[in-house]
Parts: structure tokens; C-alpha cells; sequence
């Protein structure tokens, strides 16, 4: 499938062919093939579940850091086993989709081993969806935890200056059929949506974003910041954005999200240092795999069995990118319309044709 849309409207792309320009271009910016992969990977697992703000719409700024060297295309990523089911990971200033999914690897044996795996990420980088890596683990058969950090987007409750990123947590669990999936930004939303409203030319929706006093607007044009999750009740997204601060910065000795330099900084040889942290758990080292399996089908099936409101329907963490990647997988997915400039430009520039 090719593009189909025009003007303002979001052309409709395979994920073949995504996939394959993704590969293609972040090679030729100097990512070596597990890096290419990894990266790919990640900006599939999103634009397939329908989270755009962190699918191929980054792949020209993953290029031009691989370009520039603030990502290392070539990472030397070494693990070190601290204690039975701990460890940490140097990821060598890897694009964060390879040094994440080595960590899910390194933290499913050591959950193998000890029945609990946590591992910490030194010396990384953006790392896009972070549901994509806990899934990793889920479909292997272990409950998963990730945090991550990033450069300061996020005001605190009632703050007026931008303090935490947007710090994203992400938990997942094995289930029959598509595992149970939360992925959530502890900001309102992803500063990436922003710039995907302004690039749509949509307003956004109320108390989620501020201007440069603080104050709550909808034009993304004049966002400056994003607030934290929970309106009114921000103290509780800011909370969480602290719990996902201490395990990828404080616990992994990177730095803590107003001392990051942004992504968005034109200085692309600079490698940005981030932290993360990644725990996998064996359901067959604490209640048994049988008895959990069951006590998952029992949940699942109260929860989506339960009453609705009229016109509404319940669902379980997941259910709705589970239904969105399946329709994108038929359908195509949607690329808005500067990410489409951008794609034509890489292009020209490459002769990598899409």
C-alpha cells in the first residue's frame, strides 16, 4: 500500500514499506544492523498501536542524531551482574530501543535464574515507547515493569517552569491472548502529540498543556510546557513522574531531568546520557504459572465483562491498541503531514526510495 492521502490530510503508508525505508535510512546514517533493527522496532511497535507521537515520526530526528554522533552506531552495551537477579547495563550511548531491548534480555535471565530480574540502563538515549519493551517481556511469559526519564517538558503541580519529562511508565503482564498493557506518560500527554496537533493543525484538549507562565492553553502553538497527569489532581501525575525519575536517573547514577540536555537541542554530536530501569518478573517464583494464568483469565474476564455505561464499552489496558495495531496492520498506517515532507525529503537526499 502506498500514500493515499493529501493536503492536510495523513497519507497511509504499509508497515512493510515503513519498515523497510526505517531500516534503510537509519543505515545509511551509520546504525549498524542491531541498532537499525532495535530503532525500527520500536517506531513499529508505536505507529502500529496507534502512538504516533513516538513512531516513524521520529525517524529523521534518529537519523540526524546517528548522522550527527550523538548516537553511537556501533555500542560496545556491557553488562555487569551486581547481585542474583540485579544488574546494570552500559549501553555506550546506543539508540535507547537497542539498549532497552538488550536490558529486557538480560533482565528475562536473570528472572529466569532468581525469579525477579531489575536492571538499570546507564549511558543511553530516547528510547520512544516504553510499553514496546515491557511487552518484550510479557510475550516471553514474565510480568515487566520500565521507567524512563527525559529532559525537562513537565511543569510540577501548580509549577511554573518546566521541571520533570514527560517520564514515561509502563507495566505489562502475560495473558491468553494479547498481554494486559499499560503505557502511560506521567505528563498529561507526550510533548511529541503536541507537535503532531500543531502539525495536523488541531487544537488540544484542555488541562494538558501551559505557556511559558504556567497558565493552561489549547493552541499548541503556544505551548511551552505539559502538565502533569491528573488536572486538577496534577500532585499525583507529578508523584508519579518522581517514582520514574528515582528508578532511571537516581538509581542508575544518569542525570535527573533538568540537568538533561533537550532532544530537541541542535548540537546532534553530544550524547545525552539518559538513564532507565527495567524489572522482570517470573509469575512460576511466587503464585505458580497455572494458577496465575487462571487468576489473569478470571480478572480479564470480570473486567471486560462487567456493566458499562450506555453507548460505552470496558476494556482492559491494551484492548485498544490490540484492535488499532490490527486494523494498521490491514489498513496501513497514517503518517501526518510534515513527518510526510520529511520522509520525501530523506528521500531525495538518500535516493532510498519509499
Amino acid at each position: 500500500m502506498g500514500r493515499t492521502g493529501s493536503g492536510d490530510q495523513p497519507d497511509i503508508i504499509s508497515a512493510d514499506r515503513l519498515t523497510a525505508f526505517s531500516f534503510a535510512i537509519l543505515s545509511d546514517a551509520g546504525a549498524d544492523k542491531p541498532s537499525a533493527d532495535a530503532a525500527t522496532r520500536a517506531m513499529l511497535h508505536a505507529s502500529l498501536h496507534g502512538i504516533d507521537s513516538h513512531g516513524f515520526r521520529l525517524l529523521p530526528h534518529y537519523r540526524a542524531a546517528f548522522k550527527g554522533g550523538r548516537l553511537n552506531g556501533a555500542p560496545d552495551l556491557t553488562f555487569t551482574r551486581t547481585r542474583p537477579g540485579a544488574g546494570m547495563l552500559d549501553a555506550d550511548h546506543a539508540h535507547g530501543a537497542r539498549a532497552m531491548y538488550g536490558a529486557a534480555s538480560h533482565a528475562a535471565g536473570l528472572a529466569r535464574d532468581s525469579g525477579l530480574g531489575a536492571l538499570g540502563v546507564r549511558n543511553s538515549s530516547h528510547f520512544g515507547a516504553a510499553g514496546a519493551y515491557a511487552l518484550d517481556l510479557a510475550k516471553q511469559g514474565f510480568g515487566s515493569i520500565v521507567f524512563g526519564n527525559s529532559d525537562s517538558l513537565v511543569r510540577l503541580h501548580d509549577g511554573a517552569i518546566r521541571f520533570h519529562g514527560t517520564n514515561p511508565i509502563a507495566v505489562a503482564f502475560p495473558a491468553d491472548g494479547n498481554p494486559w498493557l499499560l503505557d502511560m506518560a506521567t505528563s498529561a500527554i507526550p510533548w511529541n502529540r503536541v507537535q503532531l496537533y500543531r502539525s495536523l493543525g488541531e487544537r488540544l484538549p484542555r488541562d494538558i498543556a501551559s505557556n511559558v507562565s504556567g497558565m493552561d492553553v489549547t493552541d499548541p502553538r503556544e505551548a511551552d510546557m505539559l502538565a502533569p497527569l491528573g488536572g486538577a489532581f496534577g500532585f499525583k501525575g507529578a508523584g508519579l513522574g518522581g517514582v520514574a525519575e528515582i528508578f532511571s536517573a537516581v538509581m542508575t547514577g544518569m542525570r535527573i531531568s533538568p540537568d538533561l540536555m533537550s532532544m530537541d537541542d541542535p548540537d546532534m554530536s553530544t550524547p545525552r546520557e539518559l538513564g532507565a530501569f527495567i524489572i522482570a518478573l517470573d509469575p512460576s517464583a511466587f503464585v505458580g504459572m497455572e494458577l496465575f494464568t487462571a487468576g489473569m483469565r478470571h480478572y480479564l474476564t470480570q473486567l471486560r465483562d462487567s456493566p458499562h455505561r450506555e453507548g460505552a464499552r470496558v476494556m482492559a489496558p491494551g484492548d485498544r491498541e490490540w484492535e488499532e495495531a490490527e486494523r494498521r496492520h490491514a489498513d496501513g498506517i497514517p503518517v501526518d503531514p510534515a513527518t510526510a515532507r520529511a520522509f520525501a525529503d530523506i528521500a531525495a537526499q538518500t535516493a532510498v526510495a519509499l
